[in-house]
């Protein structure tokens, strides 16, 4: 299983994901991700990125509040006509917003697996929520963008079953249904998942609660 994460474009507010207004470090946002199996043995190749918080990478859906600072901001409202505008002590006093800008954090760039359906996937995450949990500035939270390079692939269903949750509460109950019904996903969900805290537990222990 290969998934490979590519640059991200302007369209990340589609994929409930926003871009903050630049920061001074920049960043490369998430590749895209998806299955194949090579030919082999071995342990599953994990590459792994971080983001910071200092990268001001806001977050549109639901997320658990570790994951994100929510932070009070003006609003800018760019249709404003300031000639006809009526300067009264209420329009003096700006209207504020609330962001939630990502904090620190892994991110699942790839992974690949030399065998399908073998548990060595599964194991390369579990060691990554690991050293997530006992990073004292990741504090446990994992992220990873799933779209499928293949029609016939998606690796949003692998994800799920190991704890990760899309910040569409539609596409998780699309996910459920999936696992209930025994379907594949298709069409394939996309977008930005996370790890909740309580899965984060239920994955240090799969295959022993699950």
């Amino acid at each position: 299983m290969i998934n490979n994460v590519t640059g991200v474009n302007a369209k990340m507010q589609q994929m409930n994901v926003a871009k903050a207004m630049p920061s001074k470090t920049g960043i490369s946002l998430p590749p895209v991700l998806g299955f194949k199996t090579p030919v082999g043995k071995g342990k599953a190749n994990l590459r792994v990125k971080k983001f910071k918080r200092r990268d001001n990478i806001a977050i549109a859906g639901v997320i658990d509040d570790n994951y994100v600072d929510t932070v009070e901001e003006d609003c800018v409202n760019s249709n404003a006509n300031a000639e006809n505008r009526s300067f009264t002590f209420v329009n003096l006093v700006p209207k504020k917003k609330k962001t939630k800008y990502l904090k620190d954090c892994y991110i699942i760039d790839y992974i690949q697996s030399p065998q399908a359906r073998c548990g060595l996937g599964t194991e390369a995450v579990k060691g990554l929520a690991e050293k997530a949990m006992f990073d004292p500035k990741i504090e446990g939270r994992i992220v990873t963008y799933s779209a499928p390079v293949w029609k016939e692939s998606s690796p949003a269903l692998f994800f799920y079953k190991l704890g990760f949750r899309f910040l569409d509460p539609e596409a998780n109950e699309r996910m459920k249904e999936c696992l209930i019904k025994n379907i594949p996903d298709l069409p394939a969900q996309t977008g930005m998942m996370y790890l909740p805290k309580e899965q984060l537990h239920k994955l240090l222990h799969y295959g022993e609660l699950f």
